[in-house]
């Protein structure tokens, strides 16, 4: 027996006597898998159970390898589930961290924004402002006295003189006497034809108005004046109301025409800076 190992492989003749004895499967595989011989004795000795030798010895070496085999493929799905858990980990860890930044460049754009918002360069040019001689009724209501004021800048000669008009319904700040009754609002200034300026009030301006041939006129010129000393755009000036023509102010001086400016009402000028 020893010789038939021995010629099939090099393999210690004291492991073949144990496990051709009657010890039991504790002592088989003590011996048997000593050093790095288990794999060779399980080889050696399938292929001598082929001829029907050491028949209980092969029967514990199928036991034996079917169960480290599952050992082993229990050991490598261990790994790969540890390897899995700790690969989604890391991803909802990413995925938390990526949020949490994403959440604060918000929160600091937002804080910087507030604290240091952004400039509008429109609003900024806005802002400027330039001197314009907007003309009030002396106390007689017979000529027209300049008063300067400060004025929003506007390149666009509707919008220049929208902020005359509104200097105009402010009144006067230097005692002279106002041409146009508190309350009236405008509804917006339009220039068609290159030079004539469509001033649209609301009802407010009938309604309000004292009327009088004088106070009327006061009010006619005073506007017209106002806007073309200080847009020189604009040559003439039409009175709307709602955005339609208008007959007259209070029925004595007919407004359904564009006025020109009248020089011959303007007196030496009151210097007033506001």
């Amino acid at each position: 027996m020893a010789e038939d190992i021995e010629t099939i492989h090099d393999i210690p003749l004291a492991i073949v006597t144990q496990a051709d004895s009657s010890t039991n499967k504790f002592q088989y595989a003590t011996l048997l898998k000593l050093g790095s011989h288990y794999q060779l004795v399980s080889l050696s000795l399938f292929f001598l159970t082929a001829k029907g030798k050491y028949t209980r010895l092969a029967q514990f070496f199928k036991k034996d390898s079917v169960s480290m085999t599952t050992k082993r493929q229990i050991r490598s799905e261990n790994i790969r589930e540890k390897k899995t858990k700790k690969s989604t980990r890391i991803l909802y860890l990413s995925l938390i961290l990526g949020g949490i930044f994403i959440l604060l460049v918000l929160f600091f754009v937002t804080l910087f924004n507030l604290i240091f918002p952004p400039v509008d360069m429109d609003a900024l040019k806005k802002k400027e402002k330039q001197i314009a001689k907007i003309y009030f009724s002396d106390p007689q209501e017979r000529f027209l006295i300049p008063e300067k004021r400060y004025v929003f800048k506007e390149n666009d000669a509707a919008a220049q003189a929208k902020e005359i008009v509104k200097a105009l319904l402010e009144g006067s700040k230097a005692g002279l006497v106002n041409t146009f009754p508190a309350g009236v609002s405008l509804r917006d200034v339009k220039v068609v034809d290159a030079e004539i300026a469509l001033v649209n009030f609301s009802k407010s301006l009938t309604k309000l108005h004292q009327g009088g041939s004088t106070a009327e006129m006061a009010t006619i010129y005073s506007l017209t004046n106002s806007i073309t000393q200080n847009v020189p755009a604009i040559k003439k000036v039409k009175i709307l109301v709602e955005g339609k023509e208008l007959s007259s102010i209070k029925g004595h001086i007919s407004t359904q025409k564009a006025f020109s400016p009248d020089l011959e009402l303007l007196i030496p000028e009151k210097e007033k800076n506001s």
